[in-house]
């Protein structure tokens, strides 16, 4: 049986984009600027950079006014902005509303909204959920009738800030099966409030739709199978954001462990702190790994997309989350304090744990698409 030989590393163009982010980010990411002032949802100064830059048009066709690169690219970028911190709407704007365009929308909305997104001069949002239970296509209550929707959405990540939402509802039409539909934030019948969630540097809202008009995206009724296409791709985006997190954590406590002394020797010499580190060392080593099968998935169009990305989310989720927790410990007593940043990777982790639902919810997604595929 013959072999097939894949490469999973980035090419020299893709390794210098990352760099140059890097160094972009390294400049001028500053998290800190959005938690000493309640009133700045996102850092506005960085978003003009990140647009001027052409990120926000990074996986967007040159035909519909994007940079044309493609999804590999785009990880390379969610990965940077990952281990800064980036306090902006882009995994709002690009990794769903921009993907659920490309994938649902008719040539004349792609067109109408694509090169606005691209040039930054439209951000968007996805709304799914309606609260802490799980959404599924029986318990959704936003609906819409007639063209236009009622409901609330919460929590909706940038809804605050965002110009339109791609908004999952309930369909009166077509008996109660879900379809998607793009809604003008700034429109009649939008209110929307900000609220308060873990991570303080990224802005969520709840969104009340009273008679909203509502336009169509995509097929009728086929809604929730765009929802999971979306959340397939998006879930590899956020997966590199997460490596990208849990790295950074774990450099500050290699550092830290360094020029840290106690009994005369850098506490990194402690058998205790090498082990926290090597364990989440090899747990970044395998989320890396699972984003990177993501990450060709992704960019091929692979059979095998939804089992990356269910793989992908998983690993990454966790990796994050221990980097982050064992940041705060190596750190000591200091980890806890605002003196340091290792509290706003550790809540990081913990939003993006939840930004396309829970971990328990995902290894789930995995565990069926994995059956179904040996029973096929």
């Amino acid at each position: 049986r013959g072999v097939v030989a894949m490469n999973f590393d980035f090419s020299d163009q893709q390794r210098l984009l990352r760099d140059q982010a890097r160094k972009f980010l390294a400049d001028r990411a500053r998290p800190r600027r959005v938690l000493e002032d309640d009133a700045v949802a996102y850092d506005q100064e960085l978003w003009r950079g990140m647009v001027e830059l052409g990120w926000t048009g990074t996986a967007i066709p040159a035909e519909f006014g994007g940079v044309g690169l493609g999804h590999v690219e785009l990880c390379v970028l969610a990965e940077e902005l990952g281990r800064a911190l980036a306090p902006t709407p882009f995994s709002s704007s690009v990794y769903l509303a921009t993907e659920a365009i490309m994938l649902a929308g008719n040539d004349e909305q792609r067109r109408r909204y694509l090169a606005r997104l691209a040039n930054g001069q439209t951000i968007g949002t996805f709304a799914l959920a309606e609260g802490a239970k799980a959404p599924t296509p029986a318990n959704l209550r936003t609906r819409v009738e007639g063209g236009r929707i009622d409901g609330t959405k919460l929590p909706v990540a940038d809804g605050d800030v965002a110009d339109f939402a791609v908004v999952a509802a309930s369909d009166a039409g077509r008996g109660g099966r879900i379809s998607l539909y793009l809604v003008d934030l700034a429109g009649d019948g939008v209110r929307r409030e900000t609220i308060k969630t873990v991570d303080p540097t990224r802005s969520h809202a709840r969104l009340v739709f009273d008679g909203a008009a509502a336009e169509p995206l995509g097929p009728a009724g086929e809604g929730w199978a765009l929802v999971r296409r979306v959340f397939d791709r998006a879930a590899i985006l956020f997966a590199f954001e997460q490596v990208g997190g849990a790295e950074a954590a774990l450099d500050m406590a290699r550092e830290y462990a360094m020029g840290r002394f106690a009994f005369g020797r850098p506490i990194a010499s402690f058998q205790a702190i090498k082990h926290k580190l090597a364990d989440v060392y090899i747990a970044i080593e395998l989320a890396r790994s699972n984003a990177y099968y993501g990450a060709w998935a992704l960019s091929t169009g692979a059979a095998e997309l939804s089992i990356a990305a269910a793989t992908a989310r998983v690993s990454a989720t966790e990796a994050y989350h221990l980097a982050s927790k064992e940041n705060i410990q190596t750190h000591g007593g200091m980890g806890f304090t605002w003196e340091f940043d290792c509290h706003m990777y550790y809540r990081r982790a913990k939003l993006l744990a939840l930004a396309l639902g829970s971990a328990r919810q995902w290894k789930d997604r995995l565990i069926s698409e994995l059956e179904a595929r040996n029973v096929a």
